[in-house]
């Protein structure tokens, strides 16, 4: 009777540290699990960086290429706009004779002579006043400008000086004469100014 009880109780103990031994091994294997995860839990955040990084990227490339895209479209408008304004220069700068002769028409006859015309001419001249005003006008609907610079600063850009005048009192590098109108389309100049231009010859004393 007494050894059935302590079989009994030996065989208890065992299969109680046996049942100690499992759960002990149990933590050991949660560990080693949780161990497993850890570096991938730890790996998140920098994912997220790496995709936050990328993605600032991305979105710098599209507004740099939407950028390129519109200097490309207001290039595009600019060259077109320039093609169309200057698409007229050779055939205005073939009619600037016809201008210039206009003007040597109406300079042969003075206001006096003018006034003592007949009334056949003085029609005549009133009628190349008109052609010559139509012409200018049409220039300018072409964006085609007279360059009549008396009494402005000299220009390079637009005037080409003949000659210096000294004693004119006016300041030096101002136009005094205009020897022959200039014309310019846009910002080119078509035909520069030709001009006489203020000298102060006075020496200046200490």
């Amino acid at each position: 009777m007494t050894d059935t009880k302590s079989d009994s109780e030996g065989k208890h103990a065992e299969t109680v540290e046996e049942i100690q031994d499992a759960a002990s091994a149990g933590t050991d294997d949660d560990d080693a699990v949780e161990g497993a995860r850890a570096p991938e839990s730890e790996a998140g955040p920098d994912q997220m960086e790496i995709l936050r990084e990328e993605n600032a990227a991305l979105k710098d490339k599209v507004l740099r290429a939407m950028a390129d895209t519109e200097n490309l479209r207001k290039r595009a408008e600019r060259e077109k706009a320039e093609a169309t304004l200057y698409a007229a220069t050779n055939f205005a700068r073939d009619l600037l004779s016809v201008s210039d002769s206009l003007s040597k028409a109406l300079e042969m006859m003075d206001a006096d002579a003018r006034s003592k015309a007949d009334d056949a001419t003085r029609n005549l001249v009133e009628g190349i006043e008109l052609t010559r005003r139509e012409l200018l006008n049409s220039f300018q609907k072409h964006g085609i400008v007279e360059l009549d610079p008396k009494d402005e600063k000299f220009d390079p850009n637009f005037h080409q000086a003949m000659f210096e005048v000294p004693g004119s009192g006016k300041p030096n590098g101002t136009v005094v004469q205009v020897v022959q109108t200039g014309y310019k389309i846009g910002e080119r100049v078509l035909r520069p100014a030709l001009v006489g231009v203020a000298k102060d010859s006075a020496e200046k004393k200490s």
